[in-house]
This record gives structure tokens, C-alpha cells and sequence, in this order.
């Protein structure tokens, strides 16, 4: 196994607040694509006309048709070996938070309870005129006959309660990482190549309090070059287990 993942245990180890950024990259062992390759979900229907709130408040039956093609694909996705060591490190006191850029809840299936959403969460459905929440089994049925559900309250139609192209990222969630970040000695970037901002400041924001950056990854990145200073090669649903054996072994 790459030694690099002995290094990063011994971090890890001596680490008194790790936390961890995810991406795509720790759920495609999940049978869930990473929405921006080649084949994937924006191939099919372009994120400028359907992903975006404006498309969303213009047509929102339009923005379901995706919203149903992503259920399809995602509908049978459940946690890896990668998340599962991810909530177990939290569970022995070493991970002190997930900040994560995916809304599929595989996290928190797994186990993990600190879990930032920064764009997020599908799991869940809200409606904008009225402000009432739902959880997404409340509209099961609407979802497997591929009809866009309406609010219970004041009939309009829900959004599923993610993040689209012209929304804010949550202030919360913002807030939260970045005190995060200003408080880690350490932090596990996983499956995501860290390009996309804001999310991709927050490993930037712990190198500037002197935080050591261990990326998983099955291929080099942006930040590889100018502010990793460990990289695990692999995929992470091999690569977080071993690291989790290698520290509960120590």
C-alpha cells in the first residue's frame, strides 16, 4: 500500500482538529457519476438551461426532468468503504467535521453526524414562495410517476433543497467552514479536485494557519502542485479504509 498513507495516519494521528473536504470523487465508488465528465448527467442536459434558479423560477417543470434523470441514476447509491471510514474516524474522536460539496446524504447514511453542506442536500424539498420544508419520502410517490410535487400549503412547486447555478452558497454553511478551516491542523481533501469556489478556498484558509493537506485523489489536481503536502493515489473507497486500519492498528 502507498507509504504515503503511512505518512498520512502519522499526521492524522497528531492531529487536535482534522477535518475533511469531499467531492464527487468519494461517491462514484457509489455508483454515482461525476455529473461534470464526459457521459455524465450536464452531457445530456446543459447546466446553464437547467440547473440554474433562474430556470428554476422561469420553468420549473423543465428543471424537474433533470432533477428525475438524476433520481434515476442515484436512486440506488449507497454508502462506500470510503464513507464509512470517514464516519468512523469522527466516531473515534479523530475527524471533526465533514465539509462536503455533494448532495446525495451518503455521509450521513454512513454514519458521519458533523456534516457541513455547502450545496446542499437532496434528500430534501422546499418550496420558495412559502418558505414550508419537506422531507423528499413525503413525495415518493411523485417522484417515482416523474411529477413534480407541489407544496401541501400554498401549491407551488418544490425545489429539491440544493444549490443551483445563482443561489448563494448558505451563510451558515460558509460561516462554519471557514471557522473550521481557521481552527484545523490537518485537513483530509477527498475526491474533489478543489477548483470550484468558494469551496475550493477552504484548504487554502488552513495552509494559511500553517494546516498540513493530505489529498486523496486517483489523479493529481490544481492543488497538487502548490498545496498538498501529502498524496494518496487511489480510490478512496481502498485508500480511507487502509489509513483507518493503519491508525486503529497504531
Amino acid at each position: 500500500m502507498d507509504i504515503n498513507i503511512a505518512k498520512a495516519a502519522e499526521i492524522i494521528q497528531t492531529a487536535k482538529h482534522l477535518i475533511a473536504l469531499t467531492g464527487a470523487g468519494v461517491s462514484t465508488e457509489s455508483g454515482i457519476p461525476d455529473f461534470r465528465s464526459k457521459g455524465g448527467l450536464w452531457d445530456v442536459y446543459d447546466p446553464a438551461e437547467y440547473a440554474t434558479i433562474h430556470a428554476f423560477h422561469e420553468t420549473p417543470e423543465k428543471v424537474w426532468e433533470m432533477t428525475f434523470a438524476m433520481r434515476e441514476i442515484t436512486k440506488n447509491a449507497k454508502p462506500n468503504q470510503g464513507h464509512r471510514a470517514l464516519a468512523e474516524l469522527e466516531k473515534l474522536g479523530i475527524l471533526k467535521c465533514i465539509i462536503t460539496q455533494n448532495i446525495d446524504n451518503l455521509h450521513q447514511e454512513a454514519g458521519s453526524r458533523c456534516v457541513i453542506e455547502y450545496h446542499g442536500n437532496a434528500s430534501r424539498l422546499e418550496c420558495l414562495k412559502c418558505g414550508k420544508k419537506y422531507g423528499r419520502e413525503e413525495y415518493a410517490a411523485n417522484i417515482e410517476k416523474k411529477t413534480p410535487p407541489r407544496c401541501k400549503k400554498c401549491d407551488s412547486i418544490l425545489k429539491l433543497s440544493v444549490i443551483y447555478f445563482g443561489e448563494m452558497i448558505p451563510h451558515e454553511a460558509v460561516a462554519r467552514s471557514q471557522e473550521a478551516a481557521q481552527k484545523a491542523d490537518a485537513v483530509m481533501v477527498i475526491g474533489t479536485s478543489a477548483v470550484v469556489y468558494p469551496a475550493a478556498g477552504i484548504p487554502l484558509i488552513a495552509k494559511q494557519h500553517d494546516a498540513v493537506i493530505i489529498e486523496f485523489n486517483t489523479e493529481e489536481t490544481g492543488l497538487t502542485g502548490y498545496a498538498t503536502d501529502i498524496f494518496v493515489h487511489g480510490k478512496t473507497g481502498t485508500t480511507l479504509p487502509e489509513l483507518l486500519r493503519q491508525i486503529k492498528s497504531s
